[in-house]
């Protein structure tokens, strides 16, 4: 394959199919895509749930949750400056394995964790419109609204990256303004004397678990907080310079990391841990504890809004490039790599997965309208943690593979380290309390198999019956 950008000859549809993503991300843009798709809707929502897990500790988890993403992040620098195509996992694994059905399910599980997550995130977004404006709406109402929000993203996402990206950095700003509110609140607190530091110290198991098993699980939990640094990758070809990836990915991850474990701290000091467990708006209990004379609770869920769209936003990017790189590589049928001819944007891929986004909210909110965040947010960590563990092995297995460009290299025994780590957080004692999160996973997975049948057919019936997909080999 030529360097990406250009029309390669063996590519689906070679002559038909010229057009390609448009490379509009330099570093500064990278860094805010980056930061805004992991701050979001796991640290507004899920801030109290990690507390009500440990107690006062609740930093120890986020700690733990940032360290091992970063041991993984350090194989994806490694893979996207060897290979810089999009499709991400799934292309590592394709190259890596060659087992086409591996890379399908990995592909899909990838997929599905990016829908999932903007589907939760649409459902807190309406939800926190519906505070913002003192409206008591059904279910049902609260459901279309999140629907009808995730079309506007499809639309944004239609007329480009450019205005993507671009909107992007409006929320992410908005979201890093309400989170430094959230800091400043708390040391305010602190200071005055309202807060009270010595909880942080103190460890509140629930249910009598060892604190093994409660930090492991919080941890877990808080996994969902810190993914969004591999959607990244999915973004290459819309990159100006894929190697300045190992740089920019640190810095967000450091930048976030540091965010996070703050806003840990002011909360379980400033909140009674009961207190901030039951709340389904934590970081507003913060306000209300640290300043209580400031109007900010008529606020703050607008500000909520902001953050969770963000995240909607990049996963629903991440998505449809996944699908659109995939389909480059003959994973996909090659009409998920129809791009619009002006503005460049994979039309055929955005549709498609704002149309399973849909049928997800709508399943979602009938089936499980209780338990949306956490059990979708643990689903969505869980498959990405298996994606995890299939990357860092992938990184292993392709160092017998040279390419002629300089790229970065991760030291050897962090991917080792990343496949550990992850596969134990994907076991059960990291999900005691809603195991639930399997059977979402399974059904997924199971969806998966289905669709990769029907693709198998789907490519034996064109071109002569070809089942070919490419060989590993010709995707560097």
């Amino acid at each position: 394959m030529s360097q990406s950008g250009n029309t390669t000859k063996d590519g689906p549809g070679a002559g038909q199919q010229p057009e390609t993503l448009k490379r509009v991300m330099g570093p500064k843009l990278l860094l805010l895509f980056i930061v805004g798709d992991i701050l979001g809707t796991g640290v507004y929502a899920l801030t109290g749930k990690v507390a009500g897990q440990v107690g006062g500790a609740g930093w120890l988890p986020v700690i733990l949750a940032f360290s091992i993403a970063a041991i993984t992040a350090f194989s994806y620098m490694e893979l996207v400056t060897k290979y810089p195509h999009a499709a991400g996992a799934a292309l590592y694994t394709h190259k890596a394995f060659g087992v086409h059905f591996v890379t399908f399910l990995v592909a899909f599980a990838v997929l599905s964790s990016g829908i999932t997550s903007a589907s939760t995130a649409s459902t807190v977004f309406a939800e926190n419109m519906a505070a913002g404006f003192g409206w008591d709406l059904p279910a049902t109402a609260t459901m279309w609204i999140a629907v009808g929000f995730l079309a506007l993203v499809a639309a944004i996402n239609l007329r480009g990256v450019s205005e993507s990206v671009w909107f992007n950095v409006v929320l992410t700003m908005i979201e890093l303004t309400g989170l430094l509110l959230v800091i400043l609140v708390g040391f305010f607190a602190l200071g005055s004397g309202s807060a009270d530091f010595s909880r942080v110290m103190i460890f509140e198991t629930a249910d009598d678990k060892s604190i093994f098993l409660a930090v492991t699980a919080a941890t877990s939990l808080a996994f969902f907080s810190m993914v969004g640094f591999e959607d990244s990758v999915n973004m290459v070809e819309e990159t100006k310079d894929p190697q300045v990836f190992p740089k920019i990915m640190l810095s967000g991850l450091t930048i976030t990391g540091i965010i996070y474990v703050l806003v840990s701290i002011v909360a379980v000091a400033a909140v009674p841990i009961g207190v901030l467990k039951e709340s389904k708006t934590p970081l507003l209990e913060v306000f209300e504890a640290g300043a209580p004379g400031l109007p900010i609770d008529e606020i703050f869920p607008f500000l909520t809004m902001f953050a969770v769209a963000n995240t909607a936003l990049i996963n629903m990017l991440m998505a449809s490039r996944l699908l659109y790189g995939m389909s480059k590589q003959n994973v996909l049928p090659p009409v998920f790599a129809k791009v619009f001819k002006g503005r460049r944007s994979p039309w055929v891929s955005i549709v498609f997965t704002t149309l399973i986004a849909f049928a997800l909210i709508i399943a979602v909110s009938t089936f499980l309208p209780e338990s949306v965040i956490a059990s979708l947010g643990g689903t969505t960590s869980l498959l990405l943690l298996a994606v995890f563990a299939v990357v860092n092995c992938a990184v292993l297995v392709l160092r017998k593979k040279t390419v002629e460009h300089k790229h970065f290299r991760a030291p050897t025994y962090l991917p080792w380290l990343g496949v550990v780590t992850c596969l134990f957080l994907v076991g059960p004692w990291a999900r005691l309390d809603d195991l639930i999160q399997y059977q979402i996973a399974v059904a997924l997975i199971g969806i998966g198999v289905v669709l990769w049948a029907i693709t198998w057919f789907w490519n034996r019936s064109v071109k002569g019956a070809s089942t070919k997909f490419r060989n590993p080999e010709e995707l560097s």
